[in-house]
């Protein structure tokens, strides 16, 4: 499977881009299709202290990302990804009918520290095992 993504790379970067799309079109891309409104956004599951659409979001990119590349890279695509939660967040500052929410951003930074968790504990048991 592993060698599948990296031999894909073009998956993580479309991943990318449709996050991207999602994230700076002003409105719901995702509420216009499901229920004709740009003003309502979907909810995958009930938002506790983050926001979990934020979360299920950019733990399927971290995911894609990581198995993506070898693991020399690991520490510049953390913070690839720490700095793109970062940015986009922001940049609903300036989008029209978007806001910026500590919740998101949150979320956001849930979804990828729980990858670059789970493949620090994968790689020390790699390591173990040898």
């Amino acid at each position: 499977m592993n060698n599948f993504f990296l031999k894909y790379k073009f998956i993580f970067y479309f991943f990318n881009f449709i996050l991207i799309l999602l994230y700076l079109f002003p409105g719901s891309i995702l509420g216009w299709v499901v229920y004709n409104d740009k003003n309502l956004q979907p909810q995958i599951s009930p938002d506790f202290y983050v926001s979990t659409n934020h979360v299920y979001a950019f733990l399927i990119l971290s995911l894609v990302g990581f198995l993506s590349y070898k693991r020399k890279t690991y520490f510049y695509l953390s913070f690839y990804l720490i700095f793109l939660s970062l940015i986009l967040e922001i940049m609903h500052i300036f989008i029209p009918q978007r806001g910026f929410e500590f919740a998101d951003l949150f979320g956001n930074f849930v979804g990828v520290i729980i990858i670059i968790i789970l493949s620090f504990l994968l790689k020390k048991n790699e390591n173990f095992k040898n």
